[in-house]
């Protein structure tokens, strides 16, 4: 099951044959895994201790929920796992522990990116993205979150800095975990893209609306979403061209 949500899995590894040469090919893709574990996770302690100037390094989490890969409430992990392929380093995921996540590290320009999959449920995501932070020596203003927004027609983005999470439970979360003040002025203000998924009318529905599939008609409408890396990309070079504290 926990590799269902994965944000990459090698092809085959699932359909590799059968009996005996099936169970080698798992066997060898999670010592493969492990292996890829235990150097990300040995790079990402690295970070703490390379000297970075403030700015050229950033974490970008996708929020979303493991098991619902492909719902209106994971879409934040959707853009994230399109990131990923756009900066080739989708075959690069490997699980930290220490931060129960899924992390990838790439480079922008002069920038590093440390890209964060959730593999804890989104109300209790700040942990994790907490965690990885301080792993790699940020702060919460280095700290893009990239998740859905009912309050947005489907197919619009928005970037803001700051700002409540009004009812997001793994914004909320994330603001908690971090200490993250609500107003940019005072600093420390995460930097967040909004992925517009709509709202249903009623407000009864609302749930079963996050949580499922989107129609035939709205996944016409998905790649302008997955373009928002575009965005992102373009706020993080601007960003790291410039103190943090400049507005």
């Amino acid at each position: 099951m926990a590799a269902a949500w994965r944000p990459q899995l090698a092809e085959g590894w699932l359909t590799s044959g059968g009996g005996v040469w099936a169970l080698i090919g798992a066997a060898g893709g999670r010592l493969a895994s492990l292996r890829a574990g235990l150097w990300l996770s040995r790079a990402v302690s690295r970070c703490v201790l390379e000297t970075r100037p403030p700015g050229k390094r950033w974490l970008v989490a996708g929020l979303g929920n493991p098991g619902l890969p492909g719902t209106r409430h994971s879409v934040g992990m959707a853009v994230l796992g399109h990131l990923a392929r756009r900066l080739r380093v989708a075959e690069s995921w490997a699980r930290d522990r220490r931060c129960a996540a899924d992390l990838a590290l790439a480079s922008l320009g002069d920038a590093q990116l440390v890209l964060l999959w959730p593999r804890r449920l989104m109300n209790v995501y700040g942990r994790s993205v907490a965690r990885a932070t301080e792993l790699s020596g940020l702060t919460a203003e280095e700290v893009c979150l990239v998740h859905n927004e009912l309050h947005k027609p489907l197919g619009k983005l928005a970037l803001k800095l700051g700002g409540s999470g009004r009812g997001h439970s793994g914004v909320r979360s994330c603001i908690s975990c971090l200490d993250s003040n609500l107003c940019p002025a005072l600093g420390r203000a995460m930097p967040r893209l909004r992925v517009g998924i709509g709202r249903p009318t009623h407000p009864d529905t609302v749930q079963g609306y996050m949580l499922g599939h989107f129609t035939p008609a709205e996944r016409e409408l998905l790649p302008p979403l997955l373009s928002a890396t575009d965005l992102l990309l373009d706020r993080i070079r601007e960003r790291s061209q410039r103190p943090l504290s400049s507005p």
